[in-house]
């Protein structure tokens, strides 16, 4: 089977975690997190990172640090990864699901406006929606598949209606608008690093942003909010949210080997594109000031299911895309704003194929092959 995204582990992993075994700094507290951290907010183009647990954690801290409290809403996109719903859930927030563009598969910015000019009203430098008069604190732009909307025109909006930009750059790592890194728009910008991501910890994530008071708070409340290094004083309600050394320093290694990764995510692009893309399937349209950083390729067919099962059946992994946000039992009484369903439509035609970094040139020949033959 040629797997969908497994992580390429062809640097000093193994040295560096030898390193953390031999040493004894295997927990939060470690050069490597330090090191980590540094790399990631140095790469993205932003002045400081904290590193989390995972992305999901990420999230979490960068909302209550933006001020989001219980009962506000959050506006995100209807196309995302579960986690940026739940996350919103757990400051206490409700999301606002805006439905997709219907060709790059990021937030729908026209919609998005609309429905702020025509649902919401602006009252003491905050936004709130009509129906029920609860604040929208925030909104949180999910580039999918490691691309972007237009930032730009985003950033605008949120000015206008006093939102905080909080950017769910999860799958986004080395994506960006006009040379400027995903990430470093809104006042936070998130990571994961799962182990399908373009670079893995196994686990982990790290928050990016250029407030200082910001980043040392993040550190802080992620480290149980303790006031002391030898006393057990805490100062507030915190959370065990560190990412430890050992897998930092896995992240150390791989953030060494992403600009190679890159490269090589590019020109998986450009073949499964030229050798696929016709008026039967379609992958996203990527805007002329996006540099994606092509994480998962996912193509947009016809006959997805049956597709689905002629990529197992020849030994090519596949999955569909993500169950809409507004679908979901937990999230469907939760403000859905749509035209036509765009997301409906994205989940029932649209598959991932195999993204490897470490793919081989003949493994992707066969992709195409077998995708050719249906």
């Amino acid at each position: 089977m040629i797997p969908l995204s497994l992580p390429n582990i062809s640097g000093n992993e193994w040295t560096y975690v030898k390193d953390c075994l031999d040493t004894g700094w295997i927990s939060s507290v470690g050069s490597y997190v330090t090191q980590f951290e540094n790399m990631v907010a140095e790469f993205a183009g932003a002045k400081y990172g904290i590193a989390a647990m995972n992305g999901t954690a990420a999230l979490h801290i960068a909302q209550e640090l933006a001020g989001v409290r219980q009962r506000d809403y959050v506006i995100t996109p209807d196309i995302t990864f579960i986690a940026t719903a739940n996350a919103i859930k757990y400051t206490g927030a409700d999301p606002i699901f805006i439905d997709v563009d219907k060709d790059t598969w990021q937030m729908d910015l026209d919609i998005l406006e609309a429905f702020l000019e025509k649902d919401t009203f602006y009252y003491k430098d905050h936004t709130y929606l009509k129906s029920d008069k609860r604040c929208i604190s925030a909104i949180m732009p999910v580039h999918v598949l490691g691309n972007m909307c237009d930032m730009d025109r985003l950033m605008t909006i949120a000015k206008k209606y006093c939102l905080v930009v909080i950017e769910d750059s999860t799958e986004a790592l080395g994506s960006s608008f006009k040379n400027k890194g995903a990430g470093t728009f809104g006042t936070f910008g998130t990571f994961s690093f799962n182990g399908n991501k373009i670079i893995s910890t196994g686990g982990g994530g790290v928050i990016v942003t250029d407030d200082e008071n910001l980043a040392k708070k993040a550190k802080h409340i992620t480290t149980q909010a303790k006031t002391d290094p030898f006393e057990y004083d805490h100062d507030e309600i915190g959370y065990n949210y560190r990412l430890v050394n050992i897998l930092a320093a896995v992240g150390v290694a791989q953030m060494e080997q992403l600009p190679s990764f890159l490269e090589r995510k590019k020109e998986i692009d450009k073949y499964y594109r030229d050798h696929l893309e016709n008026e039967n399937l379609q992958f996203q349209k990527v805007g002329d000031d996006v540099s994606p950083n092509n994480w998962l390729h996912t193509m947009k067919v016809k006959n997805q299911r049956p597709m689905i099962k002629h990529l197992l059946d020849n030994g090519v992994q596949c999955r569909p895309f993500w169950v809409p946000m507004h679908q979901l039992r937990m999230f469907k009484h939760l403000p859905f704003i749509t035209n036509e369903n765009i997301s409906d439509t994205i989940y029932n035609s649209c598959i991932s194929i195999p993204s490897s970094t470490n793919l081989t040139d003949a493994q992707v020949e066969e992709v195409v092959k077998v995708i050719r033959s249906f």
